[in-house]
């Protein structure tokens, strides 16, 4: 299917994510409203920052994905929609995970239902690597056995599931995208790599961190935002779970250290009891297998590592970039 020119929905469009893809949708010529969450600033997150010329031919809805009415609302004459709002602090979930069943998984049942009802021609579903859980075997396939280990990655794996019987049950064209650790500009400081980066600029040496051995499988953002239009362009990804990794994994102590490396910083690394998850909830592993991607949808990354980290790291050693972050300060 050719999404150029279609009438496109983005949820959480606002976002890290979700702001690349709505950029890379407006490069293409797509028509596209963004589901921004409602707040009386009327900020926009991300959005508020893309290229003028571009921000000018975005829609804006206002509205909280909680809301069914709203969603409904939202979604009337969009052909595609792509599902990336939710809340997706690991560590906030254990704090208030009642939120995280609210947002993650009634919303998506109301994305859902809307998109059933207005016959949306594409569903996109945002998935997680978290809901794996630490590797069983690697790489990680999609056959992989779902084991979610927080608050967090249960209420995905929920919505993840819905997102599959309204596709079985009512034949709803969903496709779930699951991407692995995605990093990049506009990252949130409670990633691990800015909040590597952030430390760093700081000047001091020092880098607060949790657990160094966990291995993450990262991927550039651009990467993945493309790795969603495919999802949606691709017609045999209908009713299919499809990773968005770049089979290679590094733990968090290396990662740091490649970090410090780029920048060109002495690094002294020190570990906080705050940053560790409760023992039994750390996802100790994650290597994604994306055969099915490369298959399904012609898609594999373009970044490596290095380069990435080079883009990300350009992109928050910009003085006004900085202002965002507070790298003093720990983001749960």
């Amino acid at each position: 299917m050719d999404i150029v020119s279609k009438n496109v929905l983005v949820t959480g469009g606002a976002g890290f994510i979700g702001s690349h893809l709505t950029e890379e949708l407006l490069r293409m010529g797509c028509n596209v409203k963004v589901f921004v969450h409602y707040n009386s600033f009327n900020r926009w997150g991300w959005i508020d920052y893309l290229p003028t010329d571009l921000k000018k031919n975005i829609e804006i809805f206002t509205g909280d994905i909680r809301d069914p009415n709203g969603v409904r609302e939202a979604m009337k004459g969009c052909e595609v929609v792509f599902h990336l709002a939710a809340l997706i602090g690991i560590p906030y979930s254990y704090h208030s995970p009642d939120t995280y069943v609210d947002t993650n998984v009634k919303g998506t049942l109301n994305i859902l239902q809307a998109a059933r009802q207005m016959g949306v021609t594409r569903m996109i579903h945002t998935s997680t690597s978290e809901i794996y859980g630490t590797a069983q075997f690697v790489p990680i396939t999609e056959e992989h056995p779902v084991n979610p280990q927080s608050p967090y990655a249960a209420t995905k794996a929920s919505a993840d599931f819905l997102a599959l019987t309204f596709f079985r049950s009512f034949n709803t064209p969903v496709v779930v995208v699951r991407p692995f650790n995605t990093y990049g500009p506009r990252q949130s400081a409670r990633a691990i790599i800015p909040t590597i980066i952030t430390q760093l600029l700081s000047g001091n040496g020092k880098v607060t961190l949790g657990s160094l051995t966990p291995t993450r499988d990262l991927n550039f953002v651009k990467d993945t935002a493309r790795g969603f239009i495919k999802a949606a362009e691709s017609d045999m990804a209908v009713g299919e779970v499809i990773n968005l990794g770049s089979n290679y994994e590094i733990s968090v102590g290396n990662l740091a250290l490649k970090i410090a490396s780029l920048m060109g910083k002495e690094i002294r690394i020190e570990g906080a009891d705050e940053r560790m998850r409760p023992e039994k909830s750390e996802v100790e592993r994650l290597w994604a297998a994306n055969d099915k991607a490369k298959k399904l949808l012609g898609w594999e990354p373009l970044s490596n590592l290095e380069s990435g980290l080079k883009e990300t790291i350009h992109w928050f050693s910009q003085p006004d970039n900085m202002e965002f972050y507070k790298a003093g300060v720990y983001t749960i």
